[in-house]
């Protein structure tokens, strides 16, 4: 991943930006987003965010440092496919610490900022900090947070409660955005806002005191998720009582999480790891076959995105073409391998009856176990290479990606938000399925903190709405369309197949005598196998849920025509915003319910017994 810094002055109504780094006498200029995140990089990375004490103790810097070197290099060394980047607000003391660990390692750095820079910079008066700050950024990639609705640059120039709602809000998006939260803490609790013992708190237990978010009621706050992962580095703080919390020793090392069990290891739990291996493998996948995706994919930017959208959009933007080209791509295995199948119980049913009804060559016998081994051999690449569930969780990341992208670009994660749009999906589903939330937690690093503007907005509902070509209405009326007439011309074949067979059985019965041999064995055969095509067929619509899929299509086509109407008669941006948030749910919670109805369907062994 390709990650150059960028400084850009950012007034209290603009969106989070990335900025670039620039001579003290230059005045900031607007950065290339291309040259921040590669546009040839498919991958995601394994986000470590840092939160810790600025005040640690002289003595234990070495060691420390050293934990966290080691930290480093053992994910780097456990995780050889994913991408190792630090995010890290550059803070005095543990923030720093780590940066120039991370800097020395050759690990890209996110450097978000709690508002605009000259008014972080306030907070570095010591010798030569702001100097080191500075030169830390450069190289970063650097995202001034917008101020929070009803601040300016006056009301948190200083000290005092509205400026530290901006450092809980900090906290906030590193917590949201990250992978793995790196604490350098004492494990003491404290009512600082948005201090280190805060934002643990918060990123096991999703609520941050005195920060009161839009979310933070939500029944999903009690389901089990992927975002809990601390590493906690025990460290002492310089100031009376600065030892750490009883039970704990300064410079070990735990990985911590919100389980009532062993909430405390040495090892990462198991669970985490297979999140991480799936992430892995969707890395894998995208970089061997990046030059179809490169070809082949389509972009949810058109060129009616305006400039901001297209700025904080295109991760999202290139994950999504990453997710939906690699969907299509194991569909088409997955419906290979399931016409492969049936087709060889097919066969192996004729040649079954050309044994043992007609023939009797040895050859049938042959045919048999040949069909039978093609119908195993197939099933046996299928599982190799999971291509059903590949199917399955890419064709759901890519649409997670899609509301994802059209929330942003409306402006529903912005303001004092705690959730965003990953929070909301699949969270009744397996947790091992967290691996999708995590590549959505980092495209929307960018577009998750964006300020709200008209144009996006308008943007969103075109695009996403009312488009009669590409947008999601016309594509579900289409596909509600082309599924029911399948499944009218599965019936068709399975009703002829069926009732010729029962012919062709009526015919022998009467006539069975008069009959000249090879028409009769011509018979048998029809007999035998018109009703098991019929079976077969009917079985492959079962296998891909046809029935279930068509009700799908229509109740969320019937949704965004809904959602038109309403769109059509809402009186203020912000009801059309409602509408907006309103269809997200809806459609995060049916794709959760498509994920979980063809699970239920799996390719492995289907071939066969079904």
């Amino acid at each position: 991943m390709g990650i150059t810094n960028s400084w850009m002055s950012t007034a209290a109504s603009e969106p989070a930006r990335a900025v670039r780094d620039r001579p003290l006498d230059v005045p900031p200029a607007v950065a290339d987003r291309d040259a921040v995140i590669r546009s040839d990089d498919e991958r995601v990375p394994l986000v470590v965010a840092v939160t810790g004490h600025r005040d640690l103790v002289p003595a234990e810097l070495p060691a420390v440092r050293n934990r966290v070197r080691e930290f480093l290099l053992d994910l780097r060394a456990s995780h050889p496919d994913l991408p190792l980047v630090v995010m890290t607000a550059l803070a005095e003391g543990a923030d720093r610490l780590v940066a120039e660990e991370a800097r020395a390692l050759a690990i890209p750095l996110i450097v978000p900022l709690p508002f605009p820079a000259a008014l972080y910079e306030r907070d570095f008066q010591a010798p030569g900090s702001l100097q080191r700050f500075r030169e830390l950024c450069a190289g970063a990639e650097v995202i001034e947070l917008p101020l929070l609705p009803g601040d300016t640059p006056e009301t948190v120039g200083d000290p005092g409660p509205r400026r530290d709602a901006h450092y809980a809000r900090l906290g906030i998006y590193l917590c949201a955005h990250c992978h793995i939260l790196l604490a350098l803490w004492d494990g003491k609790p404290s009512a600082q806002a948005g201090g280190t013992a805060q934002v643990v708190w918060f990123h096991h237990w999703d609520v941050m005191p005195g920060f009161p978010g839009h979310s933070e009621s939500l029944p999903h706050i009690l389901a089990d998720d992927e975002s809990d992962l601390v590493y906690h580095i025990v460290c002492s703080r310089e100031r009376p009582h600065g030892e750490p919390q009883d039970g704990l020793q300064a410079l070990d090392g735990w990985w911590f999480t919100a389980g009532t069990e062993t909430p405390r290891t040495r090892e990462m739990p198991a669970q985490y790891e297979r999140i991480f291996e799936r992430t892995a493998e969707f890395n894998r996948d995208a970089f061997r076959l990046r030059d179809g995706i490169r070809a082949g994919s389509w972009s949810l930017l058109t060129g009616a995105a305006p400039a901001e959208v297209a700025t904080y959009g295109k991760p999202i933007d290139r994950a999504f073409r990453t997710a939906d080209w690699l969907a299509v791509h194991f569909q088409r295995r997955v419906t290979w391998a399931l016409r492969g199948g049936y087709t060889a119980a097919v066969l192996m049913g004729l040649a079954f009856m050309a044994y043992s009804d007609i023939w009797g060559d040895e050859w049938a016998i042959f045919a048999f176990l040949g069909f039978f081994a093609v119908a195993v051999l197939v099933h046996r690449v299928a599982a190799r290479g999971e291509w059903h569930r590949k199917y399955l969780d890419y064709r759901a990341l890519a649409e997670g990606l899609r509301v994802q992208f059209y929330w942003v670009a409306a402006g529903l994660t912005a303001g004092r938000n705690t959730k965003f749009t990953h929070d909301n999906f699949l969270q009744k589903q397996d947790v091992e399925l967290g691996w999708i939330r995590n590549v959505m937690r980092y495209s929307g690093h960018l577009g998750d903190m964006s300020a709200y503007s008209r144009a996006g907005l308008d943007y969103a509902v075109q695009e996403w709405v009312l488009d009669p070509n590409g947008g999601q209405l016309a594509y579900y009326e289409r596909k509600a369309s082309e599924r029911i007439g399948r499944r009218r011309r599965t019936q068709a074949i399975s009703d002829a197949c069926l009732w010729t067979g029962i012919g062709v059985a009526v015919v022998l019965a009467l006539f069975s005598g008069r009959l000249q041999p090879d028409w009769k064995d011509l018979l048998l055969v029809l007999m035998g196998i018109l009703p098991l095509i019929a079976g077969v067929r009917q079985a492959y619509a079962q296998k891909r849920a046809e029935s279930e899929l068509i009700k799908q299509y229509v109740f969320m086509a019937r949704i965004f025509r809904n959602a038109q109407r309403r769109l059509a008669g809402a009186e203020s941006d912000a009801a059309r915003r409602k509408v907006l948030k309103a269809l997200g749910d809806a459609a995060l919670e049916e794709h959760a319910e498509w994920i979980l109805i063809h699970r239920e369907r799996p390719l492995e062994g289907g071939s066969l017994n079904s």
